[in-house]
């Protein structure tokens, strides 16, 4: 009876007719500005491990270490289980990631190590700074742009005249000792009641920024907090952001907290996945400042990927062949997972991608158009748009074919020859040695793990595919793993 009395008395008020109306404006505007926040100028977290195993997250098979907060993103976003990486080692795939260029044609084609190992292999001594980044073109339209973990395009060892991560359009960086400016370092502590060893590789003498040590074990805690300070500083200035979050762990020397290392029997196995539960342990913090603030949920994609295969003995790649450093697909497939519940597609949520093939390149394409960047005019990009797979609203792949070539420095094991060139196209993926010799055809919709070669079943398409990659490999930068490389020195001395 009130509520028929209340109703009789306010219905027809002009008062409350216009503070309906004011809330319908207001619930409409909210909406409108919620709808905006998903789609224009996102915030975007990209998470980049170090030597990650495709198959040791346990959203990816895993089943050696619990990665429940990873899992989580995997849960709720895209898991996608073609995507590449487009080198089977650290430094050009990160390159290829910053630039969406292929690192070949940057010179950068293996680890980049000290001055004179990277001269007599052919490789550049640093990213070249006015190369254009995701970094440069996302800070044009407003960004505030951060790097916070491994950099190893330029400033390790004993190259100390790299230029700093700012140069390559990075508002604030904390990198560790394979790159320039503020910097943490580990110290790596086996628990065994000896001191701690400093583990830098030279870092400490180059200067270029302050350097603070840290317990190897909480390196990733350190990434976790200057990050998510940047992204408070962000909101406070109204800007959207972009971060790069990419931890030195996976990688060896394996240095877990006191607990989980006293949990395993010290092998090197045994140690790798206790860093990398540790490691899912402190991205969770990162993970649920995001997910627990309503503006930021709604409003940031996180994509989180390895940067090439697992470690030998470390990690595991199932079903695949080959691992760090190698062209089978355990060196080049990577996990990658898409989170973004106020971006991602409402069917795509909690899925899996089997089939849409993308690499870093177009994940570096697919980023700057997300954010309303642009490619600058005559840049080379060799990435493709595939911003609406990576939120579920399509299963295009790419349209171009992917092309490889095996680190100089890495031919192969006393067992077995590192085919030096690779390429997928579609189903189909050709490795091919740089005299020819040794071609290998796997279909991997049906050959995931590259167990049977098919070149001589399908002659066609292993000639279609030798000479396109020659063809590709020759617009590129000659390195030490092309016995040409000798022969042009010799020719340059003579």
């Amino acid at each position: 009876m009130r509520n028929a009395e209340w109703a009789t008395n306010h219905i027809g008020n002009p008062q409350w007719l216009r503070f309906g109306m004011w809330i319908i404006l207001f619930a409409i505007t909210v909406a409108s500005q919620a709808d905006i926040l998903a789609s224009d100028h996102p915030n975007i977290v990209m998470i980049l491990i170090d030597d990650m195993g495709y198959s040791d997250l346990g959203c990816f098979g895993g089943t050696m270490a619990p990665t429940p907060n990873i899992d989580r993103l995997a849960k709720e976003g895209i898991q996608f289980r073609s995507f590449y990486v487009n080198s089977p080692i650290c430094s050009p795939s990160r390159t290829a990631l910053t630039t969406g260029q292929y690192p070949h044609r940057l010179k950068i084609t293996s680890y980049l190590d000290d001055a004179k190992r990277n001269t007599e292999r052919g490789v550049a001594q640093w990213l070249d700074s006015e190369t254009p980044t995701i970094a440069d073109r996302l800070k044009k339209v407003g960004y505030a742009t951060g790097h916070f973990g491994k950099w190893h395009m330029g400033g390790q060892r004993n190259v100390g005249d790299a230029p700093l991560i700012s140069e390559y359009g990075f508002d604030a960086s904390l990198t560790n000792f394979e790159g320039l400016g503020p910097r943490v370092l580990p110290l790596n502590d086996a628990f065994d009641g000896k001191p701690p060893g400093r583990h830098d590789l030279g870092s400490r003498l180059l200067g270029h920024g302050p350097v603070r040590w840290a317990t190897r074990s909480a390196v990733t805690s350190e990434f976790v907090g200057e990050a998510i300070r940047f992204i408070e500083q962000s909101q406070k200035d109204n800007k959207p952001f972009y971060i790069n979050l990419w931890p030195d762990d996976v990688h060896s020397p394996y240095f877990p907290p006191k607990a989980l290392r006293d949990a395993t029997d010290q092998s090197k196995r045994a140690l790798y996945y206790a860093v990398l539960q540790a490691m899912d342990q402190q991205l969770r913090v990162l993970f649920e400042h995001i997910q627990q603030s309503d503006t930021l949920r709604i409003n940031t994609l996180i994509l989180l990927a390895s940067d090439n295969g697992h470690e030998e003995s470390a990690g595991q790649s199932n079903p695949f062949r080959g691992s760090k450093t190698w062209l089978y697909e355990g060196g080049i497939r990577s996990p990658l997972i898409v989170w973004g519940p106020g971006m991602i597609s409402r069917d795509g949520a909690g899925t899996v991608n089997e089939e849409s093939v993308i690499c870093a390149l177009d994940l570096s394409r697919s980023l700057t158009a997300l954010a309303g960047a642009e490619i600058e005019p005559n840049a080379i990009c060799d990435g493709e748009n595939l911003a609406e797979t990576l939120l579920g609203k399509s299963s295009q792949s790419r349209g171009a074919p992917i092309f490889w070539r095996r680190p100089p420095d890495r031919p192969g094991s006393n067992d077995e020859d590192n085919p030096d060139l690779a390429v997928r196209d579609g189903r189909w993926k050709l490795l091919i040695n740089y005299d020819r010799s040794s071609p290998q055809l796997y279909d991997l919709e049906k050959d995931a793990s590259e167990s049977h070669n098919l070149v001589n079943e399908y002659p066609e398409v292993g000639t279609r595919l030798t000479e396109a990659v020659f063809a590709w490999n020759a617009q590129m930068p000659m390195d030490a793993g092309d016995p040409a490389f000798h022969s042009a020195a010799i020719g340059r001395q003579e």
